[in-house]
């Protein structure tokens, strides 16, 4: 079957020409404009040699340039190559070798790093959003526009989003045509109630790179065909600004973006009553800051679950069915999930153990890594490396990350456990928990935490504060006091740099 995720594009263009597809404060793109600009892009890859199939890299952060490369590689039957805009030259360069890209589209502001990783790596550098001057993107999208969109099988590749790595090289995600085009064209839609395009605006200021922002802003708000805009570095400021400004009605983050918006001093009141959804992912959300945001802004904050290898939306909360305080919801339509031991046997409902995903969003495999797709794609289910459990309505709670449990004397410790109990506490704004390395009892139960901007505890008040409201095994023995904890690109707090 054939099947290009360009189509939703291509569509919206058809049935919405003139409507704006997407902004970035002045700048405003509409479907037509949008549309003719990727076709451009696609005719000028298919005159350097380009084949259907191949690869292209992208270096570029949340900008209109972003989404017409992006949808320029696919509708030239190309698959796209998203790099973290804040990767290293050598970086860059691994990514471009091991992905087999013929081409790299980077952004002026990341230059430096691209040029010197194209150089290693042998691959051709474009860039994109430094004016109309020859080899850059802008000059390519003023090439005759494609025709035709390239017939691409449903099981080729169209997204190689790579993972972070925390353990060894980071490995790239074969996502293909289906599974992306499912997950943003029948599953997003369905988690909300039926929305007009005409006021259906989002956010985007999770990264375009990683796979969130990419499916459930950027290609879910064009398969809708509303408008989504764009906000390159997250700043409550400013976004509290573009939220008023441009009557946002969907708002997805992370959940340190939700708490930045809940902490934010402002400067005056912000008009937010075009607001009706919220998402979150990425990250576990903490049950106060989500009870918080909910009641200030009388919105509804929906938490779900996913991953690069899922395309990423595997299970929500859903509208209609018990919203259980921090859950990640119900598997999302034509998806399976399970809690498996480990002798990859399914647990009954209540018993905790690894969550494991089948359907149509479960990625084609990691690219050249037969070994680890032997390990993670097993017994016909995807292994996510969380720990979970799920109860008797079929809802599905995650305990931790399978490679964050601490081991203490025999007993298990789930960090998020003890980082819901430290967030609690009025003087803390953030908290990640790690297990260090003990003589006795393996490990130990260590805290991290950010003090709120005016508040004081310190360390034995924090440990008190845990002990009183933990098993004694849980509580943690140490806490350091920093002033902000080490975050990724999207927010998400990195306890490997914590480690």
């Amino acid at each position: 079957m054939s099947l290009n995720l360009g189509t939703i594009l291509q569509a919206s263009a058809a049935d919405r020409p003139d409507h704006v597809a997407l902004r970035m404060d002045e700048r405003v793109l509409t479907y037509a404009q949008l549309d003719r600009a990727a076709r451009g892009v696609a005719t000028s890859l298919r005159r350097r040699g380009f084949q259907p199939g191949e690869k292209v890299a992208l270096l570029i952060p949340n900008v209109p340039e972003f989404t017409i490369a992006y949808f320029g590689i696919l509708y030239a039957g190309g698959a796209v190559v998203p790099i973290n805009v804040l990767a290293a030259a050598p970086e860059v360069a691994y990514f471009l070798g091991d992905s087999e890209a013929k081409l790299l589209i980077a952004h002026p502001f990341f230059a430096a790093a691209a040029q010197a990783g194209a150089e290693q790596a042998g691959v051709p550098l474009v860039l994109a959003g430094g004016g109309p001057g020859k080899g850059t993107l802008e000059e390519m999208q003023q090439a005759d526009p494609l025709a035709a969109l390239a017939q691409t099988p449903a099981d080729q590749t169209a997204v190689i989003l790579y993972t972070s790595g925390t353990t060894g090289k980071p490995k790239g995600a074969e996502l293909t045509h289906s599974n992306l085009f499912v997950n943003c064209a029948f599953v997003v839609p369905r988690l909300i109630p039926p929305q007009d395009p005409d006021t259906y605006v989002a956010m985007a200021t999770l990264p375009l790179f990683h796979s969130f922002g990419q499916t459930v802003i950027q290609n879910a708000t064009i398969a809708h065909g509303g408008c989504f805009t764009l906000l390159p570095r997250f700043e409550p400021k400013k976004a509290y600004e573009i939220l008023e400004r441009d009557r946002v009605s969907l708002f997805a983050g992370v959940p340190t973006m939700f708490f930045a918006l809940l902490h934010h001093a402002q400067e005056r009141h912000y008009d937010l009553s075009s607001l009706k959804f919220c998402f979150t992912g990425g990250a576990p959300m903490p049950v106060e800051v989500m009870g918080a945001f909910e009641k200030r802004f009388g919105v509804t904050i929906l938490e779900g679950f996913g991953l690069s290898e899922t395309s990423p939306v595997a299970s929500f909360t859903m509208f209609g069915r018990p919203r259980k305080t921090g859950s990640i919801g119900y598997p999302v339509w034509g998806v399976e999930m399970g809690i498996v031991d480990e002798h990859d046997a399914l647990l009954p409902d209540g018993e905790r153990g690894e969550i494991v995903i089948r359907g149509h969003n479960v990625m084609k495999g990691y690219l050249g890594r037969p070994e680890a797709n032997k390990e993670t794609l097993r017994n016909g289910w995807f292994h996510s490396g969380d720990i979970g459990y799920r109860d008797a309505d079929g809802c599905y709670f995650i305990v931790d990350r399978k490679k964050d449990m601490i081991l203490r004397g025999g007993f298990n410790v789930y960090p998020r456990e003890v980082e819901e109990v430290l967030y609690a506490h009025p003087a803390v704004a953030e908290a990640a928990v790690i297990g260090v390395p003990h003589d006795s009892h393996g490990e130990e139960v260590k805290a991290v935490v950010a003090l709120k901007a005016g508040q004081h505890a310190d360390e034995s008040e924090l440990i008190a504060f845990c002990k009183e409201r933990l098993a004694a095994y849980k509580y943690p023995r140490t806490v350091q006091i920093v002033e902000a904890l080490p975050k990724g690109p999207t927010g998400k707090i990195l306890k490997r740099e914590l480690r």
